[in-house]
């Protein structure tokens, strides 16, 4: 992050058993199912949980079947719901089905090729971090990954699926320095209350705090003055869909940077490439990410905008916040010069016709291996391009 002083910046995550999560991972695998069979397939999927009833809906034409009833139960059945001490259970819940088909008004607009609605994406990379994303959001999705590890492992057995966590990392002149808190809170079952039945023991708090925060979090990066919240109302025993109602394309901050990049406003799960707010979304983050890995950038945003039914994107810049190479309008051009954005393009770019959709679901769609978008096979390609611009100018000594 390029900027002067003291900041605290804060990201969020939340695991798989989150009730908005579970939508999207019901969404998510439709989505595959007929991608599976398919691949030209158009959905529009949006699933909606609450008390003991899921009902998925949304616009879907495709030459296959898929059984949502079924597939559901096991979404949930592999996140966790399998007992009613949770709250919700795959085996007894409602399923009710109300999908429909897509508008043949939207249809012959994509099927020539164009975008599937209008809208702006964004694209982010920094190269704070190994995977070329802001800090703070990997250590919070790397605390709810291993909240779910610890729990299916049967580690801390009391362990519900519903979970969150907080980082907020303090930066220094654009860099990380510390961690000022860590706010951590897991469904858990009533066993684990003291006395009073409104709290949970020291013992284990300290257990989820050696379990789950001191395997993932840096010891460097924490200090006296670190503050650390488990499950600061006290408990939380009533979780998941019992507590809280889910609806697909919730959680776009946990989905993409954080909260430290803008959002384009389009949420992903349940919509096939056709859609560029998701596979643009992922092109942007693709060209990002190759242009800070080819080090022409220490960090940048991208921004794509389309319109609907018309195949290249009407607007399109680079910002590399002060960090560049060249300059960002030079980038600019390169990009447009060496990317096919079309929804086309974009779909055979990053392969988006496979059913690699319900993995992206929870824990974010950015900064975890064995996505196509997450590859740098670009970088030298953009290195060499920019190799031939003359360098940006230093604003403190050139003007």
């Amino acid at each position: 992050m390029n900027f002067k002083g003291k900041r605290y910046v804060s990201s969020e995550s939340v695991t798989e058993g989150h009730p908005d999560k579970v939508c999207d991972q019901i969404s998510d695998a439709v989505l595959d199912e007929i991608m599976k069979k398919d691949p030209a397939g158009r959905v529009a999927c949006e699933t909606f949980i609450t008390r003991g009833m899921v009902v998925v809906g949304g616009e879907i034409t495709t030459k296959t079947y898929v059984d949502v009833d079924t597939l559901a139960r096991q979404v949930i059945k592999d996140i966790g719901y399998t007992d009613a001490k949770y709250g919700f259970n795959h085996e007894t819940c409602a399923v009710i089905n109300v999908i429909g088909r897509q508008s043949p008004d939207i249809a012959q607009g994509v099927d020539t090729g164009g975008a599937g609605d209008q809208g702006l994406m964004v694209g982010y990379a920094s190269d704070e971090t190994p995977e070329l994303m802001p800090l703070p959001l990997q250590l919070a999705q790397r605390l709810t990954m291993r909240l779910a590890e610890v729990r299916k492992k049967n580690i801390l057995p009391y362990l519900g699926p519903d979970g969150k966590s907080q980082v907020t990392v303090e930066y220094h002149d654009g860099e990380p320095v510390r961690i000022e808190t860590i706010v951590l809170s897991s469904q858990h079952t009533e066993e684990i209350l003291d006395k009073s039945g409104h709290q949970i023991t020291e013992k284990s708090r300290r257990e989820i705090i050696d379990a789950v925060i001191t395997p993932v979090i840096d010891k460097r990066m924490m200090d006296k003055n670190t503050k650390i919240y488990i499950n600061p109302t006290g408990k939380f025993v009533v979780g998941g869909p019992q507590s809280d109602t889910g609806v697909t394309g919730r959680k776009i901050i946990v989905d993409t940077y954080g909260g430290v990049a803008p959002h384009g406003g389009g949420a992903f799960s349940g919509k096939d490439s056709t859609k560029v707010d998701r596979s643009a979304a992922y092109m942007a983050r693709y060209i990002a990410k190759n242009i800070v890995a080819a080090k022409l950038a220490r960090e940048c945003t991208v921004q794509l905008a389309y319109a609907i039914g018309v195949a290249e994107p009407v607007g399109l810049y680079v910002d590399t916040h002060g960090t560049g190479a060249i300059a960002d309008e030079k980038l600019s051009k390169i990009v447009r010069s060496n990317f096919d954005l079309t929804p086309r393009g974009i779909i055979k770019t990053l392969k988006l016709r496979a059913p690699v959709f319900r993995r992206t679901a929870a824990y974010g769609h950015f900064g975890r291996a064995g996505f196509a978008w997450e590859k740098t096979d670009a970088a030298a390609m953009l290195k060499k391009k920019a190799a031939a611009e003359p360098k940006a100018e230093c604003a403190c000594c050139c003007g």
